[in-house]
């Protein structure tokens, strides 16, 4: 049987919509990571990430500790090196949880009263409280989370998904980023331009789409037909010139999704058509909920079409100031829409082979800090802690009510079941049946990877 090159099938595939979506699909299905992995099963299909950008307190809603409580508004000894200065924290004040937090479900897992929705899902949670990063600042922490790396341009975590498992829906992208910070975050890198995530935003009514030129603006789809299949003879043409050029290549590619998505999306992204419970449960409506439970349901909208990996964004977790004040408010913007994700799929049977993951860049400190010098305690905020924080995941593969991982008495260093941001990767690669350590682009003479030279499978964390 004669094969054909990518190039080849551009230039001999004839045109139109359905030989360009077969193009797609031929191409996902002989996708040369993906057979090179035998014999590893599995166990999820698909990943959402809901990403806190900021970092979220930990101690305040998952892994408080008696002594900080004890010793409120006490001096406490630094953890940290004498040349290890941060601002606003020089007298080491202990800042107890902002709210109680307590034993959840059957499993007992703690958690705080600021999430009571995600409370009622406890037993399906499972709770990583030893993850360490290492980068303080938040540029490089969320580069880092997102790519492996703070210090190189380097592909994203979806982009390396698509990269490795193709796509399940010709007409839509294998990777989407909602409300997404810069493109590094969602980006693709030295992999081929079709893998970058789809950016797109929250649309708060039914008149706004989440992408822009999204519907499609010709008198009918035969007119539009005819316009991609000239494009389609422009572009074959182009890249016979070029000798198959990559980047040209991916821009074909991402021209012919665009439009394949005007067909499709729009419908997709309408959550109008969902049931007022679906629309109630999410917060859809609600005066704190209704962004983030929006950008949630648009999430399982996506998942449930064959959007590979859904990456979901909100800010506003960086707390060095009147965190007693300011953490209520993220987590009623986020509690009800994140419990009811889970809750939704589960009971559409998509949780079984879906990886949600929840996470900050990195958490918080137990001690306080006040930027001005001058606050009383209540008024205080906690510092950036890279040392130890704490995400979960749900579904596809880990074990439901485990809480994993021990910080010290103080909350500061992981004391058992560390989990570094490489052994993360390491893992949700796993449970897609991926090799980390297969997963290679060659790129400057090297091969790269998400975990690059790192990375352990937590195995203690599977079902």
């Amino acid at each position: 049987m004669k094969t054909f090159t990518r190039r080849q099938l551009l230039q001999r595939t004839a045109c139109g919509f359905g030989a360009l979506a077969l193009h797609d699909i031929a191409s996902a299905a002989a996708n040369p990571v993906a057979a090179s992995l035998p014999g590893m099963v599995p166990r999820a299909k698909r990943v959402i990430f809901l990403f806190m950008q900021g970092g979220p307190s930990q101690m305040d809603l998952f892994d408080p500790k008696d002594f900080i409580t004890r010793k409120h508004g006490q001096k406490i000894d630094s953890p940290l090196r004498k040349e290890v200065t941060q601002v606003g924290t020089d007298q080491f004040l202990a800042l107890k949880a902002m709210a109680p937090v307590r034993p959840r479900g059957q499993s007992g897992m703690m958690i705080s009263d600021l999430m009571p929705h995600l409370a009622t899902v406890a037993d399906d949670l499972c709770l990583l409280r030893g993850m360490n990063a290492d980068n303080p600042q938040h540029a490089g922490a969320t580069l880092q989370f997102h790519t492996g790396t703070f210090a190189e341009v380097r592909p994203s975590m979806g982009a390396w998904v698509s990269y490795g498992l193709g796509t399940e829906n010709a007409n839509l992208p294998s990777f989407v980023s909602i409300q997404g910070g810069g493109v590094r975050e969602y980006g693709a890198a030295f992999l081929p331009a079709i893998h970058q995530g789809t950016k797109l935003s929250v649309p708060l009514d039914s008149k706004t789409l989440p992408v822009e030129n999204l519907r499609n603006v010709s008198e009918n789809d035969a007119i539009q037909r005819q316009r991609m299949d000239f494009m389609a003879r422009v572009n074959r043409r182009l890249v016979g010139d070029l000798g198959g050029d990559a980047n040209m290549e991916g821009m074909i590619q991402n021209m012919e999704l665009a439009a394949r998505m005007q067909l499709t999306t729009p419908e997709i992204v309408d959550i109008s058509k969902e049931s007022k419970a679906t629309l109630d449960l999410y917060g859809v409506g609600g005066k704190d909920t209704n962004t983030f439970g929006r950008a949630c349901l648009l999430a399982r909208k996506l998942s449930e079409s064959g959007v590979r990996f859904v990456q979901v964004s909100t800010g506003g977790w960086d707390h060095h100031g009147d965190i007693r004040g300011n953490l209520p408010k993220l987590c009623a913007q986020t509690d009800q829409p994140v419990a009811a994700l889970l809750k939704d799929l589960k009971s559409r049977g998509l949780l079984e082979d879906t990886l949600v993951l929840w996470s900050g860049e990195f958490g918080r400190t137990p001690w306080s800090q006040d930027l001005s010098g001058k606050s009383p305690i209540d008024k205080h905020g906690r510092e950036h802690q890279p040392e130890s924080f704490c995400s979960w995941m749900v579904g596809g593969g880990v074990k439901p009510g485990l809480t994993y991982g021990e910080t010290d008495d103080m909350g500061y260093r992981v004391i058992g079941g560390k989990i570094h941001i490489h052994d993360l990767h390491a893992t949700m690669l796993h449970l897609l049946g991926i090799d980390h350590l297969k997963l290679t682009s060659r790129h400057l003479g090297r091969d790269y990877r998400l975990t690059d030279v790192y990375g352990e499978v937590v195995k203690e964390i599977l079902a």
